[in-house]
Protein backbone atom coordinates (compact mmCIF):
# COMPACT_ATOMS: atom_id res chain seq x y z
CA UNK A 1 0.00 0.00 0.00
CA UNK A 2 3.17 1.79 -0.02
CA UNK A 3 2.28 3.59 3.47
CA UNK A 4 3.15 3.49 7.10
CA UNK A 5 -0.25 2.74 9.18
CA UNK A 6 -1.25 3.71 12.42
CA UNK A 7 -3.62 1.88 14.90
CA UNK A 8 -4.77 3.09 18.33
CA UNK A 9 -6.51 0.28 20.29
CA UNK A 10 -9.04 1.12 23.55
CA UNK A 11 -9.67 -1.77 26.10
CA UNK A 12 -9.18 -5.28 25.36
CA UNK A 13 -6.23 -7.10 24.82
CA UNK A 14 -4.11 -4.51 23.10
CA UNK A 15 -0.61 -5.72 22.46
CA UNK A 16 -2.36 -8.93 20.66
CA UNK A 17 -4.78 -6.67 19.15
CA UNK A 18 -2.32 -4.52 17.62
CA UNK A 19 -0.36 -7.80 16.76
CA UNK A 20 -3.19 -9.10 15.08
CA UNK A 21 -3.84 -5.72 13.12
CA UNK A 22 -0.18 -5.83 11.60
CA UNK A 23 -0.68 -9.16 10.23
CA UNK A 24 -3.92 -8.41 8.89
CA UNK A 25 -2.57 -5.38 6.96
CA UNK A 26 0.19 -7.52 5.57
CA UNK A 27 -2.15 -10.60 4.94
CA UNK A 28 -4.44 -7.75 2.85
CA UNK A 29 -0.70 -6.17 1.30
CA UNK A 30 0.00 -9.83 -0.23
CA UNK A 31 -3.54 -10.24 -1.65
CA UNK A 32 -4.11 -7.00 -3.03
CA UNK A 33 -0.32 -5.90 -4.34
CA UNK A 34 0.03 -4.99 -7.71
CA UNK A 35 3.74 -5.22 -7.34
CA UNK A 36 3.64 -8.84 -6.42
CA UNK A 37 3.24 -11.55 -8.77
CA UNK A 38 1.51 -13.81 -6.59
CA UNK A 39 -0.71 -11.66 -5.28
CA UNK A 40 -4.65 -11.70 -5.80
CA UNK A 41 -4.76 -8.51 -7.66
CA UNK A 42 -1.52 -9.99 -10.09
CA UNK A 43 -2.98 -13.11 -10.91
CA UNK A 44 -6.55 -10.98 -11.92
CA UNK A 45 -4.82 -8.48 -14.14
CA UNK A 46 -3.00 -11.53 -16.07
CA UNK A 47 -6.25 -13.57 -16.18
CA UNK A 48 -8.34 -10.98 -17.42
CA UNK A 49 -11.15 -12.26 -19.74
CA UNK A 50 -11.88 -15.03 -17.18
CA UNK A 51 -13.05 -15.47 -13.84
CA UNK A 52 -10.45 -16.45 -11.28
CA UNK A 53 -10.54 -17.42 -8.10
CA UNK A 54 -10.27 -15.08 -5.37
CA UNK A 55 -10.73 -14.09 -1.40
CA UNK A 56 -13.96 -12.64 0.21
CA UNK A 57 -11.45 -9.97 1.00
CA UNK A 58 -10.91 -9.17 -2.61
CA UNK A 59 -13.93 -10.00 -4.22
CA UNK A 60 -15.46 -7.35 -1.46
CA UNK A 61 -12.44 -4.57 -2.62
CA UNK A 62 -13.40 -5.17 -6.58
CA UNK A 63 -17.19 -4.66 -5.57
CA UNK A 64 -16.91 -1.82 -3.56
CA UNK A 65 -14.40 -0.31 -6.08
CA UNK A 66 -16.92 -0.77 -9.25
CA UNK A 67 -19.90 0.87 -6.60
CA UNK A 68 -17.64 3.64 -6.27
CA UNK A 69 -17.00 3.97 -10.18
CA UNK A 70 -20.89 3.74 -10.84
CA UNK A 71 -21.80 6.40 -8.08
CA UNK A 72 -19.21 9.43 -9.02
CA UNK A 73 -20.37 8.66 -12.62
CA UNK A 74 -16.86 7.24 -14.12
CA UNK A 75 -14.63 10.31 -12.06
CA UNK A 76 -13.31 7.30 -10.06
CA UNK A 77 -12.15 4.54 -12.06
CA UNK A 78 -9.95 1.90 -10.19
CA UNK A 79 -9.18 0.44 -14.27
CA UNK A 80 -6.69 3.21 -14.97
CA UNK A 81 -3.80 0.27 -14.42
CA UNK A 82 -2.15 1.18 -17.67
CA UNK A 83 -2.60 4.95 -17.39
CA UNK A 84 -0.36 4.71 -14.17
CA UNK A 85 1.83 2.20 -16.08
CA UNK A 86 2.29 4.92 -18.80
CA UNK A 87 3.26 7.58 -16.27
CA UNK A 88 5.92 5.49 -14.87
CA UNK A 89 3.95 4.50 -11.60
CA UNK A 90 5.65 1.29 -12.81
CA UNK A 91 7.03 0.21 -9.50
CA UNK A 92 6.46 0.80 -5.83
CA UNK A 93 7.09 4.65 -5.10
CA UNK A 94 10.13 4.22 -2.86
CA UNK A 95 12.18 2.86 -5.70
CA UNK A 96 10.85 5.70 -8.09
CA UNK A 97 11.95 7.97 -5.81
CA UNK A 98 15.30 6.53 -6.13
CA UNK A 99 15.39 7.41 -9.43
CA UNK A 100 16.60 10.32 -11.35
CA UNK A 101 14.03 10.03 -13.19
CA UNK A 102 11.34 7.73 -13.57
CA UNK A 103 10.77 5.68 -16.67
CA UNK A 104 8.04 6.24 -19.06
CA UNK A 105 6.14 2.93 -19.69
CA UNK A 106 4.51 1.66 -22.68
CA UNK A 107 0.93 -0.30 -21.58
CA UNK A 108 -1.19 -1.86 -23.49
CA UNK A 109 -3.92 -2.40 -20.78
CA UNK A 110 -7.12 -0.79 -21.22
CA UNK A 111 -9.77 0.23 -18.75
CA UNK A 112 -13.43 -0.15 -18.54
CA UNK A 113 -15.49 -1.17 -15.48
CA UNK A 114 -19.06 -1.99 -17.16
CA UNK A 115 -17.55 -5.56 -17.85
CA UNK A 116 -16.24 -6.43 -14.53
CA UNK A 117 -17.89 -9.60 -13.11
CA UNK A 118 -17.82 -10.33 -9.29
CA UNK A 119 -19.18 -13.51 -8.18
CA UNK A 120 -19.01 -15.69 -5.36
CA UNK A 121 -15.34 -16.18 -4.39
CA UNK A 122 -14.24 -15.48 -8.11
CA UNK A 123 -14.01 -12.04 -10.56
CA UNK A 124 -13.40 -11.67 -14.34
CA UNK A 125 -11.76 -8.19 -15.59
CA UNK A 126 -12.79 -7.46 -19.06
CA UNK A 127 -10.11 -8.79 -21.66
CA UNK A 128 -7.65 -6.64 -21.49
CA UNK A 129 -8.29 -4.49 -18.63
CA UNK A 130 -6.57 -3.41 -15.52
CA UNK A 131 -7.84 -3.24 -11.81
CA UNK A 132 -5.44 -0.72 -9.55
CA UNK A 133 -6.58 -1.11 -6.01
CA UNK A 134 -4.99 1.73 -5.10
CA UNK A 135 -6.00 4.09 -2.45
CA UNK A 136 -9.57 2.45 -2.26
CA UNK A 137 -7.89 -0.45 -0.68
CA UNK A 138 -6.47 1.95 1.79
CA UNK A 139 -9.70 2.25 2.50
CA UNK A 140 -11.29 -0.62 2.62
CA UNK A 141 -8.45 -2.15 4.63
CA UNK A 142 -9.40 0.16 7.49
CA UNK A 143 -12.39 -0.26 7.42
CA UNK A 144 -11.88 -4.22 7.94
CA UNK A 145 -9.11 -4.00 10.34
CA UNK A 146 -11.25 -1.44 12.69
CA UNK A 147 -14.26 -3.83 12.42
CA UNK A 148 -12.38 -7.04 13.37
CA UNK A 149 -10.70 -4.99 16.06
CA UNK A 150 -13.83 -4.61 18.13
CA UNK A 151 -15.41 -8.07 17.03
CA UNK A 152 -11.99 -9.13 19.35
CA UNK A 153 -12.71 -7.44 22.33
CA UNK A 154 -11.67 -3.92 21.95
CA UNK A 155 -13.65 -0.81 22.96
CA UNK A 156 -12.77 1.40 20.60
CA UNK A 157 -9.99 1.55 17.52
CA UNK A 158 -8.16 3.66 15.05
CA UNK A 159 -6.58 2.73 11.58
CA UNK A 160 -4.61 5.51 9.72
CA UNK A 161 -3.50 4.31 6.54
CA UNK A 162 -1.67 7.17 4.89
CA UNK A 163 -4.37 9.35 5.38
CA UNK A 164 -7.52 7.15 5.42
CA UNK A 165 -8.66 7.27 9.00
CA UNK A 166 -11.45 5.09 10.16
CA UNK A 167 -12.32 5.53 13.32
CA UNK A 168 -15.17 3.47 15.57
CA UNK A 169 -16.02 2.59 19.11
CA UNK A 170 -14.73 4.14 22.24
CA UNK A 171 -11.75 7.06 21.87
CA UNK A 172 -8.93 7.60 24.18
CA UNK A 173 -10.85 9.62 26.45
CA UNK A 174 -14.26 8.12 26.51
CA UNK A 175 -16.13 9.86 24.09
CA UNK A 176 -15.88 10.05 20.00
CA UNK A 177 -12.54 11.05 17.87
CA UNK A 178 -10.38 13.60 16.83
CA UNK A 179 -9.27 13.48 13.35
CA UNK A 180 -7.05 15.98 12.55
CA UNK A 181 -6.48 17.00 8.63
CA UNK A 182 -3.13 18.41 8.00
CA UNK A 183 -2.71 21.33 5.84
CA UNK A 184 -0.50 20.78 2.79
CA UNK A 185 1.78 23.73 3.63
CA UNK A 186 1.80 24.40 7.49
CA UNK A 187 2.74 22.42 10.54
CA UNK A 188 -0.69 23.30 11.88
CA UNK A 189 -3.59 21.04 11.10
CA UNK A 190 -5.88 22.30 8.89
CA UNK A 191 -8.95 21.13 10.80
CA UNK A 192 -9.92 19.00 13.45
CA UNK A 193 -13.07 16.93 12.65
CA UNK A 194 -14.86 15.00 15.45
CA UNK A 195 -16.34 11.65 14.72
CA UNK A 196 -18.49 8.55 16.74
CA UNK A 197 -18.13 6.10 13.89
CA UNK A 198 -17.22 6.67 10.60
CA UNK A 199 -13.91 7.55 8.39
CA UNK A 200 -12.10 10.37 6.95
CA UNK A 201 -9.68 10.48 3.82
CA UNK A 202 -7.43 12.69 2.45
CA UNK A 203 -5.54 12.85 -0.76
CA UNK A 204 -2.93 15.36 -2.27
CA UNK A 205 -1.21 15.41 -5.31
CA UNK A 206 1.91 17.21 -3.78
CA UNK A 207 3.37 13.65 -1.97
CA UNK A 208 3.16 10.90 -4.54
CA UNK A 209 5.32 12.30 -6.70
CA UNK A 210 8.09 11.19 -9.17
CA UNK A 211 9.68 12.93 -12.31
CA UNK A 212 8.99 11.29 -15.42
CA UNK A 213 11.22 10.23 -19.03
CA UNK A 214 10.01 13.35 -20.81
CA UNK A 215 11.42 15.99 -17.76
CA UNK A 216 7.22 16.53 -16.24
CA UNK A 217 6.58 15.95 -12.69
CA UNK A 218 3.91 12.48 -12.32
CA UNK A 219 1.93 12.27 -9.64
CA UNK A 220 -0.79 9.31 -8.87
CA UNK A 221 -4.20 10.99 -9.85
CA UNK A 222 -4.90 10.36 -13.19
CA UNK A 223 -7.67 12.50 -14.92
CA UNK A 224 -9.79 9.77 -16.53
CA UNK A 225 -10.54 11.82 -19.44
CA UNK A 226 -6.85 12.55 -20.72
CA UNK A 227 -5.27 9.43 -19.16
CA UNK A 228 -2.71 11.17 -17.67
CA UNK A 229 -1.67 12.77 -14.91
CA UNK A 230 -3.94 15.95 -13.70
CA UNK A 231 -2.75 19.19 -14.40
CA UNK A 232 -5.95 21.09 -12.27
CA UNK A 233 -7.79 20.05 -9.80
CA UNK A 234 -6.96 20.92 -6.02
CA UNK A 235 -4.07 20.43 -3.71
CA UNK A 236 -5.45 18.39 -1.19
CA UNK A 237 -9.35 17.24 -0.70
CA UNK A 238 -10.58 15.31 2.16
CA UNK A 239 -13.64 13.83 3.04
CA UNK A 240 -16.23 12.37 5.97
CA UNK A 241 -18.02 8.93 4.88
CA UNK A 242 -19.17 6.16 6.92
CA UNK A 243 -16.49 3.89 5.90
CA UNK A 244 -12.97 3.80 4.44
CA UNK A 245 -13.45 2.73 1.30
CA UNK A 246 -16.19 5.48 0.33
CA UNK A 247 -14.43 8.68 1.95
CA UNK A 248 -11.33 7.28 -0.52
CA UNK A 249 -13.08 7.13 -3.61
CA UNK A 250 -14.61 10.60 -3.00
CA UNK A 251 -11.95 12.25 -2.11
CA UNK A 252 -10.15 11.62 -5.30
CA UNK A 253 -13.15 12.66 -6.99
CA UNK A 254 -12.76 16.20 -5.14
CA UNK A 255 -9.22 16.18 -5.35
CA UNK A 256 -9.77 15.42 -9.48
CA UNK A 257 -12.85 18.14 -9.72
CA UNK A 258 -13.33 20.51 -7.02
CA UNK A 259 -16.66 22.31 -8.75
CA UNK A 260 -18.33 18.75 -9.69
CA UNK A 261 -16.87 17.31 -6.53
CA UNK A 262 -18.24 19.86 -4.18
CA UNK A 263 -21.46 19.55 -5.82
CA UNK A 264 -21.05 15.81 -6.01
CA UNK A 265 -20.63 15.16 -2.18
CA UNK A 266 -24.09 17.74 -1.44
CA UNK A 267 -26.13 15.74 -3.20
CA UNK A 268 -24.59 12.17 -1.74
CA UNK A 269 -25.12 14.23 1.74
CA UNK A 270 -21.56 13.33 2.36
CA UNK A 271 -19.29 16.46 3.90
CA UNK A 272 -15.76 17.45 2.87
CA UNK A 273 -12.87 20.11 2.26
CA UNK A 274 -10.62 21.14 -0.37
CA UNK A 275 -7.46 23.28 -0.61
CA UNK A 276 -7.43 24.77 -3.83
CA UNK A 277 -4.07 26.32 -5.63
CA UNK A 278 -2.84 29.26 -3.72
CA UNK A 279 -4.58 27.83 -0.80
CA UNK A 280 -8.10 29.04 -0.70
CA UNK A 281 -9.88 26.65 1.77
CA UNK A 282 -13.51 25.31 0.33
CA UNK A 283 -15.92 23.30 2.95
CA UNK A 284 -18.78 21.46 1.61
CA UNK A 285 -22.36 22.69 3.49
CA UNK A 286 -22.56 19.66 5.96
CA UNK A 287 -19.00 19.89 7.29
CA UNK A 288 -19.63 22.17 10.13
CA UNK A 289 -21.50 19.24 12.08
CA UNK A 290 -17.68 17.72 12.54
CA UNK A 291 -15.99 20.70 12.91
CA UNK A 292 -14.68 21.05 16.66
CA UNK A 293 -15.30 23.93 18.76
CA UNK A 294 -13.18 24.94 21.24
CA UNK A 295 -11.23 21.99 20.86
CA UNK A 296 -13.94 19.33 22.15
CA UNK A 297 -15.57 18.03 19.08
CA UNK A 298 -18.81 18.32 18.04
CA UNK A 299 -20.07 14.62 17.34
CA UNK A 300 -21.63 13.74 14.18
CA UNK A 301 -24.67 11.05 13.94
CA UNK A 302 -23.26 7.51 14.28
CA UNK A 303 -23.24 6.94 10.96
CA UNK A 304 -22.97 9.08 7.89
CA UNK A 305 -23.22 8.84 4.24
Amino acid sequence: MGSVVHIVVVGGGRDDLRTHAQRRFEDLEARWSRFRTNSEISRLNRSAGAFVPVSGETAGLVGRAVEGWRRTGGLFDPTLLGAVIRAGYDRPLDQLRALSRASTTESGVDRGCAGIAVARGAVRLPAGVGFDPGGVGKGYAADIVCAELLQLGARGALVNAGGDVRVTGEGPEGGGWTVAVSHPHRERPLAMLGLADGAVATSTTLVRRWQQADGQVGHHLIDPETGRPSTEGAELASVVASEGWLAEVWAKVLLLDPRQGVESLDREGLSGLVVHPGGRVEITSGLGVFLCDGGRPRLAASRTG
